[in-house]
């Protein structure tokens, strides 16, 4: 008797002449081709209209749809209309930058303390208080600024529409994201590190002071960055509670000024607020980056930190 011959199980061959590109759009992994279109065409029209209105900031020209040459007159060789001369418009990026530091500089502490507060805090009265922190987080901007301004106007009237009314508001609305970042920071934490700081015989206020806030530190600096940015180009409450031209923002003054004949000045407005938002969600993201990078959750961590008491 003769074995039966053995069967070989037929080899998977690469086709030939098929490059890698081809094979990746045939792969069933690839994204769907419409949808990929899709995304694509929604990408050019979000980004191509905001890349035309930088790149015509540095047009030589005053014209704002033709091209006339590269310069700068319009940020600040031009002695009268450049946004470094003239009045207005320096004095709309001022107004920006002086709003985003103080509110940045106010309400991230308040919000870094409240979140601590509500992580510890038990009952009703801390369940209120977090909803109310979350409904401000998720209240529609222009009815905050609309309340904002009925309350100075007709309750608090020894307050006065301008700078100091802007600043209330905008820390109002703008405490609950350090809040809400820092609580999840701190969930993600835990009371090991504290309890064993605790244990080993530092006092509660030491131990959130040497071990609590150098854990919070990424958060926090991610809260300011982010406020920062935000109150760079909010538009709804500083518009509500300006008083006149000196207290216009960068976003009021190119929403004023957009209606009338501008010039390519207001481009660059809009690219210096653009350019300071991206640079510092980017710096803020760099940071956070670095922050965190190596950390350790296990006993280790403990002892590290126990050993700074």
């Amino acid at each position: 008797m003769t074995a039966p011959p053995t069967q070989v199980a037929p080899t998977l061959e690469r086709p030939r002449g098929v490059s890698r590109a081809v094979r990746w759009w045939r792969s069933p992994w690839r994204p769907p081709r419409l949808l990929e279109a899709f995304a694509w065409l929604y990408l050019a029209w979000a980004i191509l209209p905001v890349a035309i209105a930088v790149w015509f900031s540095f047009n030589a020209g005053r014209s704002r749809s033709t091209w006339q040459g590269f310069s700068l007159r319009w940020y600040w060789t031009d002695p009268v209309l450049s946004v470094w001369h003239d009045p207005d418009l320096h004095s709309a990026l001022l107004q920006s930058l002086r709003l985003a530091a103080l509110t940045t500089a106010v309400a991230v502490p308040l919000g870094v303390a409240f979140a601590i507060g509500l992580d510890r805090w038990r009952g009703r009265v801390a369940a209120t208080a977090n909803f109310q922190m979350l409904l401000s987080f998720v209240l529609p901007e222009i009815i905050l600024g609309v309340a904002l301004l009925l309350v100075i106007t007709n309750l608090l009237r020894f307050i006065a529409l301008g700078t100091t009314a802007q600043f209330l508001g905008l820390v109002t609305f703008q405490i609950s994201y350090p809040a809400i970042i820092c609580r999840a920071r701190l969930l993600s934490i835990g009371r090991d590190y504290e309890e064993a700081a605790m244990d080993l015989g530092a006092s509660p206020l030491r131990a959130l002071r040497r071990v609590l806030l150098p854990l919070l530190y990424p958060a926090i600096f991610a809260s300011a960055v982010l406020v920062f940015a935000d109150v760079i180009d909010d538009f709804v409450i500083v518009r509500y509670l300006s008083s006149d031209a000196a207290t216009e923002p960068m976003s009021v003054k190119i929403y004023n000024s957009a209606r009338a004949t501008p010039t390519p000045a207001l481009n660059a407005l809009a690219t210096i607020m653009l350019v300071s938002s991206l640079l510092a969600v980017t710096l803020g993201f760099l940071v956070y980056r670095r922050m965190t990078r190596g950390e350790r959750r296990g006993a280790s961590g403990v002892e590290d930190f126990a050993a700074q008491l």
